[in-house]
């Protein structure tokens, strides 16, 4: 079965918020907005989240000179019971409304579903939103702050963070292209250390990734950049492991959110970034505008996601994961065919 579906449809526009630590982060300049107390003018961390989507979304649709009233559709989604950060965020946008749950690989799946729907003219655009607050994901899914927990040196730093994508059917002059998509499936090794995600995820993205070379008849050289979502530095270097043992090295043109958004020589991150704001703003301020001005021509971005809740972590089970590919060409890589 063809799991790759080609695409004609454009990101029109895209906004990213961030916290304190990102923006001190090595692509601090590139955001769109930040708040250095990361609360964003609000009295909860769960009302702080839902604002960041709130106002993504509106920076957004701002840049591209659209109203509301345009969008068919806003697929959104966090790392809340309920998506109660997209639900709240989003409340008060009278635009329909689905919401989503992809862990980390949010964004992705987000996008995935506005590019298949707006080239089959189900929409004419439509918005994907995604994001992560590390006050409101640490207290979910392991200890409030407050407790003080020692992390582990394979944990990854939960990204405060929500990216907002406007996608079109009509392609704009300079605006990336998404030319393909892949939805991952989803895959369980027997990880079941909820300190390693990265390990958990790394087969998941594997694993589309190969898929996609076979379909296509792509190698990595084809692409100036292969991108994971937040598989950090642990997850990123199994990547490239498992990569290289099925006869396809990646290690030339890989990178890795969750590695971009953070510094690690001076930031306490230990493996990294994660969570969907991780590769939601990293694409939607710094790889998004690379594809614009041509810096960067072919890329694969997998959104990386682990599937699992405290419960089942609890009960002694392994991790799943999943990755969903999505691939960007700039204006000049257009008539670029895959097949």
């Amino acid at each position: 079965m063809n799991r790759v579906k080609i695409t004609n449809c454009c990101v029109r526009a895209a906004a990213s918020v961030v916290g304190k630590m990102e923006k001190a982060g090595p692509l601090g300049a590139f955001f769109d907005l930040h708040d250095n107390e990361d609360r964003f003018g609000q009295t909860t961390w769960e009302k702080a989240e839902a604002e960041m989507q709130r106002m993504a979304l509106n920076t957004a649709l701002a840049k591209a000179k659209w109203q509301q009233e345009r969008l068919g559709a806003i697929f959104a989604g966090d790392l809340l019971n309920q998506c109660v950060g997209a639900a709240y965020g989003l409340k008060d946008f009278c635009v329909p409304y689905l919401g989503l749950y992809g862990a980390c690989s949010t964004a992705a799946e987000g996008l995935l579903l506005t590019a298949l729907l707006c080239d089959r003219g189900v929409f004419s655009c439509a918005a994907a939103v995604a994001s992560s607050h590390n006050c409101t994901a640490e207290r979910q899914y392991r200890s409030p702050l407050e407790y003080g927990a020692q992390r582990t040196p394979t944990a990854q730093w939960t990204v405060t963070g929500a990216g907002a994508f406007l996608v079109d059917h009509e392609v704009g002059e300079d605006t990336p292209l998404i030319r393909a998509v892949m939805p991952g499936t989803v895959i369980e090794k027997g990880v079941r250390d909820a300190a390693n995600m990265g390990a958990a995820m790394a087969p998941a993205a594997a694993d589309t990734l190969l898929r996609f070379f076979e379909e296509t008849h792509t190698v990595p050289g084809d692409f100036d950049l292969i991108v994971t979502g937040d598989l950090g530095y642990e997850g990123g270097s199994i990547l490239c492991d498992l990569m290289r043992i099925a006869g396809q090295d990646i290690s030339s043109v890989y990178n890795d959110c969750g590695m971009m958004i953070y510094s690690r020589e001076t930031q306490d991150t230990h493996a990294g970034g994660s969570g969907c704001g991780c590769s939601a703003t990293v694409l939607a301020s710094y790889l998004l505008p690379k594809l614009a001005t041509g810096a960067l021509q072919r890329v694969l971005f997998l959104g990386t996601g682990a599937m699992m809740s405290p419960q089942i972590i609890q009960q002694g089970e392994a991790i799943p994961a999943i990755a969903h590919l999505l691939c960007f060409v700039a204006k000049e890589s257009r008539e670029w065919k895959l097949y």
